[in-house]
């Protein structure tokens, strides 16, 4: 399992999304889209909240 390294975003979802993209690279090609796509999705989710906010 990777680790990420640094001091983080200091945003806890988008750490969520950097650490499992992380995590991501020790799987298949064909599991890893299924992680990207959802890392995508976060990512958007969360630029949202911050637009809104």
């Amino acid at each position: 399992m990777g680790e990420v390294e640094g001091g983080g975003s200091g945003h806890p979802a988008v750490d969520a999304v950097i650490q499992a993209l992380a995590n991501a690279a020790d799987l298949p090609p064909r599991d890893q889209i299924a992680e990207y796509e959802a890392a995508h999705s976060t990512l958007q989710e969360t630029l949202a909240t911050i637009d809104q906010a």
